[in-house]
Order: structure tokens, then C-alpha cells, then sequence
């Protein structure tokens, strides 16, 4: 893969708190800049103006997920209309791990039922923070409410990020009929490839330049 293509897997992004408008514009130009597939920001930044040929992607109950369904859903739907073109939306995860994904399927169903198709659904699991029979019980429910993709992390969490082993248990689990993103603690050109050897087909990066000039200066890619 080179960089051009590694490139076009990436959600380029920018969710740090203390981001100002002109963080976010330089943002959105480094991100075209680079051909990334799309930007994600935090709500607040929108409405905003990008590209051709640059989605948008907006978190929802970031980082904690600790918010009502209703709250999620209301934020999702204001969103959209302002134009983003994904929703990456994180989970309740004590909901997760007390084994109650019947309550994370309906989570994410008033989210996708608030911004349906066309727009897409990454559901954020927080997989560093869950078991391996919560990883497969929540990916699950995530495909059962209509979810486009699971996701691995908000990159917030202390129990840490993304990982190879949470990617290809959530890629077993969610077959062809579901995509897979990494997200969280990705820094280097060797950490995204092994993400995407293991089953990921979307990353989540802030350091996008310097993981995809890693490749370039190595010469091997």
C-alpha cells in the first residue's frame, strides 16, 4: 500500500477540547492536503465548509458516552443537518460491560433511527476497556441497530486504544457485513499497516502527515 492509498483510508482529526476555529480550518485543509478520505471533528465545530471529495465525520456523546439515547440521537440528527456525512457515536460502556447489549442496541438504534442511510455509523466500543465477550457482544448489537461500521476507540480512554487483537476479534465478528475502524494510540506507519492487515478498513489519525512521510523516508513503501 502506498501512501496515496493509506491516505484514503484515514478520518484526519481533530477532537482535542482547546481546538480553536482556526485549528479546525487548518484541520480540514491538512486533510484534503493529504487526499485523507475524511475529516472528523468535534459538534461544535460545524457548520463548517470542506472540500470535494473530503467527508465529513462528527463524534456523537463524546468521549464518554455517558449521555441519554435521546441527547445522542438530538445531537447525531443536528449533525447531519449541517452536513456531516458520518456519525461516530460511542457507547454507554458500563451498559457493555454489565452484559446488557439489548440497552446498547437501543442506544444505537435512536442514533441510527435520528440519521439514517446515507449517512454512515461508526459505533465506538471503547474495546481496550471490554472483554473479549463484551468486544463480540457489542458488535453484534451495534450490527443488529444498523450500524456501518464498529470502531475501536475515542483515543480518551485510560484503559487505552486501538489494538490488533480488539480488530480482529471485531472483524471476525462482524464478518463482510460491517466495517472495522482503529482508532487511538496509532503513531506510527507500522501500527496503521498492521491495523489494516488485521481486518480494519478505516483509521482514525491525528499525526496523518508524519505516519504517511514514515512510509517515504523508509523507502519502503
Amino acid at each position: 500500500m502506498n501512501s496515496a492509498e493509506l491516505a484514503r483510508t484515514v478520518d484526519h482529526t481533530l477532537l482535542k477540547p482547546e481546538a480553536t476555529t482556526a485549528d479546525i480550518e487548518a484541520t480540514i485543509a491538512e486533510a484534503a492536503d493529504l487526499g485523507a478520505y475524511s475529516v472528523c471533528l468535534s459538534p461544535s465545530a460545524l457548520p463548517v465548509t470542506v472540500p470535494e471529495g473530503l467527508k465529513l465525520a462528527v463524534v456523537c456523546g463524546f468521549p464518554s458516552g455517558k449521555h441519554h439515547s435521546e441527547i445522542k440521537a438530538a445531537e447525531a440528527a443536528l449533525s447531519a443537518s449541517q452536513g456531516a456525512d458520518e456519525i461516530d457515536m460511542v457507547i454507554d460502556v458500563g451498559i457493555a460491560r454489565e452484559g446488557r447489549f439489548g440497552d446498547v442496541e437501543a442506544d444505537i438504534r435512536a442514533v441510527r433511527e435520528a440519521a439514517p442511510s446515507p449517512v454512515v455509523l461508526k459505533v465506538i466500543i471503547e474495546s481496550a476497556a471490554l472483554t473479549d465477550e463484551q468486544i463480540v457482544g457489542v458488535c453484534r448489537a451495534a450490527e443488529a441497530a444498523g450500524a456501518d461500521f464498529v470502531k475501536t476507540s475515542t483515543g480518551f480512554h485510560p484503559s487505552g486504544g486501538a489494538s490488533v487483537h480488539a480488530v480482529s476479534l471485531m472483524k471476525q465478528t462482524v464478518g463482510d457485513r460491517l466495517e472495522v475502524k482503529a482508532s487511538g494510540g496509532i503513531r506510527t506507519r507500522a501500527d496503521a499497516e498492521a491495523m489494516l492487515a488485521a481486518g480494519a478498513t478505516r483509521l482514525g489519525l491525528s499525526a496523518t502527515r508524519t505516519i504517511l512521510a514514515d512510509g517515504e523516508t523508509s523507502g519502503g513503501y
